[in-house]
C-alpha cells in the first residue's frame, strides 16, 4: 500500500526542469525538482552524460521528501547550450527518466536483444586478452557493433553487443548462444587465472552500458589494490584520486574528494555510491581547468551513517577505484574505417604482435562504419615507442589510424594535504538554501 502511494505521489508531482542561459555567465544552468526516491539523483546525471555535457558545478539537495539539484553544463567545445532542439530534448528526457532494470551478476552472462546479443566479460587483464577475444568472436561468425572494454588494477570487464554475421541480428539460437559463453570462459580462465568469477546466462534485460561496467568489476573487487614497489609504486600512489571520509554528529557521512577532472567523473562517483546503496542528501561539485573538488553528505539507505572503520576503508577503495576505472591511461589511438566481419580481431592481433597493451577501448559503427578508440601503453605499462606506433599506422594505414593524444605525458597536479579537503565548502549545508550557490536567480 505505501508504494501505491509513493506511485501515486510522483504520478502527481511530476519532475519540473528549468534550463537558462542566463543565469551564469559561461555556463547552461539546469534546475531539477522532483519527488525524492533512490537512484534519481544517478538519473539526472546519467542523462546530461549521455548527452555528452561536461558539469562545472553542481548543488545536490535532497533531504526531506523532495530533490533540488542545480548543474553548471557546457558541451564539449566548453560552450552554453544554445540549441532549442538539444534544450527541450534534454528537458524531456530529465523529466521522463526512470530507472534501470537492477544490476545482474556473472562474469560471462548472453543477453538476447531484437537489435543485437550482450555479452558481459571479467577476468584477470593481461596483454593480448582483447585480440583473442575478437579472434573467438570473429571464428563464431560474430560481428562486434559496438564495446567497451575497462581495466583496472589487473582486471578487466566488457561489454560487448555482437551481431549474427549471416542475418546482422541478434543471435537467438541457445545452442550456439552457450558455445560462445563456454569459449570466452576458456579465454577469460587463461592458465593460471584462480580469481575468474562464475560464469552465467543472464536474464534478458536493459542496463546502462557504463553502469554496468562498473557493476562488473565492483563485484570483481577491483578495488582491492594489487601493492607495487619501486619508483612505478611512488608514482601510482601520488597520482591516485584523494578521498576522506568524516562522520559529523551521528547525522551524516561527509565525504570530500579531490581528482583531475574528466568527463564523466561525477556520473562514476554517483554510481558508485548508488550501487553501494548510499544517499547523497547534500553535494557540491566545483571544477577548475583541471581539478574536480566534491563534496557530499551520504547516510547508506537505512538511514545510518558509516558506522565502522573497515565500512569507512572499504568505501574510499571503491571512490578511488571508480575514479580510476575510466581514466585514460596511455597513448589515445583513433580508428576511422570501413567496418566488416573480423576487423576488431585484425586490428587487436596487430597491437598485440606490437607488444601493445590496450587499457581501455571503445568500439562503435554506424551505418557500415567502425569508429573505434583505444588507450595503449607498452607491455610495462610505459609510453609507447614513437617507431612502433609509426609502424602500426602503416600496416593499417595512415588515414584509418590516427594519433589522438598521449596521456602519459600529462602529469596529475599534486593532491592537496587532508586538511585543506575536510569541509570543502564550511558550513554551506547548514543554510540548506540555493541562494547561497549564487548559480541561479529565482523562478519564482
Amino acid at each position: 500500500m505505501d508504494d501505491e502511494y509513493a506511485k501515486l505521489i510522483r504520478r502527481v508531482n511530476q519532475p519540473r526542469v528549468v534550463i537558462d542561459n542566463n543565469a551564469c555567465e559561461d555556463a547552461t544552468v539546469i534546475q531539477v525538482d522532483s519527488v525524492n526516491k533512490h537512484g534519481i539523483l544517478l538519473e539526472v546525471v546519467q542523462v546530461l552524460t549521455d548527452m555528452n555535457l561536461t558539469i562545472r558545478k553542481a548543488y545536490i539537495a535532497s533531504d526531506g521528501g523532495w530533490f533540488m539539484d542545480v548543474f553548471n553544463v557546457v558541451d564539449n567545445d566548453g560552450n552554453k547550450i544554445r540549441d532549442k532542439e538539444i534544450i527541450d530534448y534534454i528537458q524531456r528526457r530529465i523529466e521522463t527518466s526512470a530507472g534501470f532494470v537492477s544490476s545482474r551478476r556473472g562474469s560471462v552472462g548472453v543477453m538476447p536483444s531484437e537489435e543485437h546479443t550482450s555479452i558481459e566479460l571479467a577476468g584477470t587483464d593481461r596483454p593480448g586478452l582483447l585480440s583473442e577475444v575478437c579472434a573467438v568472436l570473429a571464428d563464431l561468425r560474430c560481428n562486434v557493433v559496438n564495446a567497451e572494454i575497462w581495466t583496472h588494477n589487473t582486471r578487466a570487464a566488457a561489454v560487448v553487443h555482437v551481431t549474427d554475421d549471416s542475418t546482422g541480428c541478434a543471435i537467438t539460437d541457445l545452442k550456439r548462444l552457450l558455445m560462445i559463453k563456454d569459449l570466452l570462459c576458456n579465454v577469460l580462465k587463461g592458465n593460471d587465472d584462480l580469481k575468474t568469477a562464475k560464469t552465467m546466462l543472464s536474464a534478458p534485460g536493459v542496463m546502462h552500458r557504463e553502469r554496468r561496467l562498473h557493476q562488473i568489476m565492483f563485484a570483481d573487487r577491483d578495488y582491492e589494490r594489487v601493492e607495487r614497489t619501486g619508483v612505478r609504486a611512488v608514482e601510482e600512489r601520488s597520482s591516485r584520486p584523494q578521498v576522506n571520509l568524516l562522520n559529523i554528529e551521528k547525522d551524516y557521512t561527509v565525504i570530500t574528494m579531490r581528482a583531475k577532472d574528466r568527463p564523466k567523473l561525477l556520473f562514476d562517483i554517483i554510481c558508485t555510491l548508488t550501487d553501494m546503496q548510499y544517499v547523497v542528501f547534500h553535494g557540491m561539485v566545483n571544477t577548475t581547468r583541471m581539478d574536480a573538488n566534491q563534496e557530499f553528505y551520504i547516510r547508506h539507505v537505512d538511514g545510518l551513517p558509516i558506522s565502522s572503520e573497515a565500512e569507512r576503508v572499504r568505501v574510499i577503495q571503491c571512490l578511488e577505484a571508480a575514479i580510476e576505472r575510466r581514466a585514460s591511461e596511455g597513448l589515445e589511438l583513433e580508428l576511422c574505417t570501413e567496418d566488416r566481419l573480423g576487423l576488431l580481431s585484425d586490428i587487436t592481433r596487430i597491437f598485440r604482435e606490437n607488444s601493445l597493451c590496450i587499457k581501455r577501448a571503445l568500439i562503435s559503427t554506424k551505418g557500415g562504419k567502425a569508429k573505434d578508440t583505444f588507450y595503449v601503453t607498452d607491455m610495462t605499462g610505459n609510453s609507447v615507442d614513437p617507431k612502433i606506433i609509426d609502424s602500426i599506422c602503416r600496416q593499417i594505414g595512415r588515414s584509418a589510424l590516427q594519433v589522438k593524444h598521449n596521456r602519459s605525458s600529462l602529469a596529475p597536479k599534486p593532491p592537496h594535504q587532508e586538511t585543506t579537503m575536510s569541509y570543502l565548502f564550511g558550513n554551506l549545508f547548514k543554510a540548506r538554501t540555493f541562494q547561497n550557490f549564487k548559480l541561479i536567480r529565482s523562478y519564482s
